[in-house]
C-alpha cells in the first residue's frame, strides 16, 4: 500500500465514525434548540447559561481524556501494554474525581454560579433549573469519554459511533415529550430537556461500556489494570496533565467571560448567541474527527520514531481540514437565513443570529486549523505546554480584552462584538503554526 493510500485509510477509519458521531450529536442538538426555541427568549437565554458553566466541566474532561488518548497512541505505538493500561486507568479515575466535584458544586451553588453571568435573575433561575439536572450527566460523561479515547486508538471508532447514535436517538424522543408534555408526561420545559440529556447520556455510557466488554473478549485485549506510577512516570503525566487542564480551565472561564459579556449586552443578544451553538457544532463537528485523527495518528507515529511521517502526515491533515472547513463556511452563509426562520424568536433576534453566523463563517477555517494543530497535532508529543501557552495568549492577552473593549466601551452590537472576539483565533493560529515548524513538540514518552 502507498503511503497516501496508507494515509487516507488510517485517516477514514478514525476520522469518519467520529465525524459521524459529532453530526448526529450535533444534529440532535439542533433539534433540541428548535423544541427548546419554541419556549421563547428567556427560556433559550437560560438553557444557554446553564450550558455555559457545564461547558467547563466538559472542556476539563476533554482534557483528561485527550491526555488519555495521547498516552494509549503512544504507547500503543512502543507496543508497551503496560503503559497502555495505566494511560487508561490514571485517567479515568482522574475524570470521575472531577465530575463528582462538578456535580456537587451544580446541584448546590446553581444560582450563586449563574448569577456571576448575567443580572437578569428570570434567565438566571431558568439556567439554574436547568444545570441542576443536567449536572447528573456529568460520572457517565467521564466514564464514556475515557473508553472513547481508548477506542479510538485501537482503531475502534465505531463502538463511540453507536453509543452515540442510541444517545442522541433517546435525547431527540425523550426532549420532545418532555419538553410538551406528550404520551401522557406532564409539560416540563426547560427540566424536560435536562431530563432528556441525563437519560441519554446514561443509556450512552452503557451502551459504550457493554459494547466495549465485548470487543475487549473478542479481540482479546490486554489492558493491565496499573495505577502505580514511579517517580518518573508520575513527573512525566503530570507534565502533560497541569497544562492540558490549565489550559482549558481558562480557556473555558475565558469563552465563560465572553458569554457574561454576551449576557451584560442584553438577553436577547445573549439568546441570538445561544441560536448559533447547534449550527457552529455542527460545523466543528463534522471536521472534529479529523483533529481526532491527527491526535492518534501522529502520536502513534511519534511512539514508533517515525518523526518524518508524522511531520508530514501532520500537513496532510491541516490541509484536508482547511479545505472542508471552506465548503462548510460557504454553506453557512448560504443557508443562514432559512436557518434562523425556524426558531420561534422576535424578529430582531433572528437578525441578530443571521450576522453572528456570518461572522461565524469568515472565523471558522481559522477555528479549525487550531482544532486540528492545537487540539491534536501538537498535543501528540505530550509538550501540552507549548498549547497552553497559545491558548492563555489567544484567550486573555487577546480575546478578553478585545471583548470587555467592544461590549463595555465602544458599545458595539452582538456581532461585532463577536468579530472582535473572534480576532484572537488569528493570534493562535500564527503562534501555533510556529511552533510546528520548528518541530520540537515531536518527542517520545519514555516508560
Amino acid at each position: 500500500m502507498s503511503d497516501k493510500k496508507e494515509f487516507r485509510s488510517e485517516m477514514l477509519q478514525i476520522a469518519l465514525p467520529v465525524t459521524l458521531q459529532c453530526l448526529l450529536s450535533s444534529s440532535f442538538s439542533v433539534v433540541d434548540q428548535i423544541m427548546t426555541g419554541q419556549l421563547g427568549s428567556t427560556s433559550i437565554a437560560g438553557i444557554g447559561l446553564g450550558g455555559k458553566f457545564a461547558s467547563i466541566y466538559s472542556v476539563v474532561v476533554a482534557a483528561v481524556s485527550s491526555v488519555a488518548g495521547i498516552m494509549i497512541a503512544q504507547y500503543i505505538g512502543k507496543k508497551d501494554a503496560r503503559g497502555t493500561g495505566r494511560s487508561l486507568w490514571v485517567n479515568f479515575g482522574a475524570a470521575i474525581a472531577l465530575a463528582l466535584i462538578f456535580t456537587l458544586l451544580s446541584i448546590f451553588l446553581p444560582m450563586k454560579i449563574l448569577g456571576l453571568y448575567t443580572k437578569d435573575m428570570a434567565t438566571v433561575s431558568v439556567g439554574a433549573d436547568y444545570l441542576k439536572i443536567y449536572a447528573l450527566s456529568f460520572l457517565p460523561v467521564a466514564v464514556t469519554s475515557i473508553l472513547s479515547a481508548y477506542l479510538r486508538c485501537v482503531q475502534a471508532a465505531k463502538i463511540p459511533l453507536y453509543a452515540g447514535i442510541c444517545a442522541g436517538a433517546v435525547n431527540t424522543g425523550l426532549n420532545y415529550v418532555l419538553i410538551f408534555g406528550k404520551a401522557g408526561f406532564p409539560p416540563m420545559g426547560v427540566k424536560g430537556a435536562a431530563w432528556a440529556s441525563v437519560i441519554a447520556q446514561l443509556l450512552g455510557c452503557i451502551a459504550t461500556i457493554v459494547l466495549f466488554l465485548l470487543l475487549y473478549g473478542k479481540r482479546g485485549w490486554k489492558i493491565p489494570f496499573v495505577i502505580a506510577m514511579d517517580k518518573n512516570a508520575l513527573g512525566q503525566y503530570m507534565s502533560i496533565l497541569m497544562p492540558l487542564l490549565v489550559c482549558e480551565f481558562f480557556w473555558s472561564f475565558g469563552e465563560n467571560v465572553y458569554a457574561s459579556v454576551y449576557g451584560h449586552v442584553g438577553t436577547k443578544a445573549f439568546a441570538a448567541m445561544t441560536l448559533t451553538n447547534p449550527l457552529q457544532a455542527l460545523l466543528i463537528g463534522a471536521l472534529s474527527g479529523v483533529s481526532q485523527a491527527a491526535g492518534v495518528m501522529i502520536g502513534k507515529r511519534l511512539g514508533a520514531g517515525e518523526t518524518k511521517k508524522a511531520y508530514q502526515d501532520s500537513k496532510r491533515l491541516m490541509y484536508v481540514g482547511f479545505i472542508c472547513s471552506v465548503v462548510l463556511s460557504v454553506c453557512v452563509v448560504v443557508f443562514r437565513n432559512e436557518y434562523v426562520q425556524i426558531f420561534n424568536v422576535e424578529d430582531d433576534v433572528r437578525q441578530m443570529t443571521g450576522q453572528i453566523l456570518m461572522v461565524y463563517a469568515l472565523a471558522a477555517p481559522i477555528k479549525v486549523q487550531n482544532m486540528i494543530l492545537g487540539g491534536g497535532i501538537l498535543r501528540s508529543g505530550g509538550r501540552t505546554s507549548y498549547t497552553m501557552a497559545v491558548d492563555l495568549i489567544g484567550t486573555w492577552i487577546f480575546g478578553v480584552p478585545l471583548g470587555l473593549f467592544a461590549a463595555f466601551v465602544c458599545h458595539l452590537p452582538i456581532a461585532a462584538v463577536y468579530f472582535m472576539l473572534s480576532l484572537e483565533e488569528g493570534i493562535r493560529l500564527i503562534i501555533s503554526w510556529v511552533i510546528f515548524r520548528k518541530r520540537k513538540w515531536m518527542v517520545t514518552f519514555e516508560d
